[in-house]
């Protein structure tokens, strides 16, 4: 399977890498100013085909990971439409920004997806991802989504990376995850130290 990563975070080049490793083809997609300074995407961009504005790399794959940053979201959900493919699956990496007026609401562009393939995986790490885990202390990663046949596919795509997977059930906990997310940083801000926070599940 061809997957694509959508966004130029650290997040982004994390996975990529991953799933390279383990002899996935991955196209990055990146938004039409992008600049390539960094050494990483200078290696990946001496691949001619690795590199690609957003709508060409949704058009190689049947796997699209979104790791961008917010303002880039509803570009990318536009490209997503133009390409209208009813079996590519979307995996959300993203968190909207918090704001204590509009708590727990999905975020407009990605509504227009619908929720048949779309899944929330690995927003708990953060687009600044491995910075934000300079220990790699997190192991694991949650993911929710219909409940279909590529459900089964996602946890895959999750391991294969190197987490845990934990079902968090339906596309409607995307909001709780984004939340859970949110909750992190403000604890780590309320420590008034330069630390990150990490959330483990304990079952008992």
């Amino acid at each position: 399977m061809n997957i694509a990563i959508l966004g130029d975070s650290g997040l982004a080049r994390n996975l990529g890498y991953r799933y390279m490793n383990r002899g996935i083809n991955v196209v990055f997609g990146v938004k039409k100013n992008f600049q390539i300074t960094d050494i990483a995407w200078k290696i990946y961009n001496k691949n001619s085909d690795k590199v690609l504005p957003y709508a060409a790399a949704i058009a190689h794959a049947e796997l699209v990971f979104i790791c961008c940053e917010t303002q880039c979201l509803p570009g990318i959900c536009d490209s997503l439409l133009q390409v209208n493919d009813p079996n590519k699956i979307i995996i959300d990496c993203t968190n909207g920004t918090y704001a204590e007026e509009n708590a727990g609401d999905t975020f407009p562009p990605m509504e227009k997806l619908g929720s048949k393939n779309l899944y929330k995986a690995f927003n708990n790490l953060g687009l600044d991802y491995p910075l934000s885990d300079p220990l790699g202390v997190i192991q694991e990663t949650y993911y929710c989504g219909a409940n279909n046949e590529n459900k089964s596919k996602v946890k895959k795509w999750i391991e294969l990376a190197g987490f845990k997977a934990i079902d968090a059930g339906e596309y409607d906990s995307a909001r709780l995850l984004e939340a859970f997310y949110h909750l992190k940083l403000k604890i780590a801000r309320q420590q008034q130290q330069n630390k990150q926070c990490h959330f483990k599940l304990i079952s008992v």
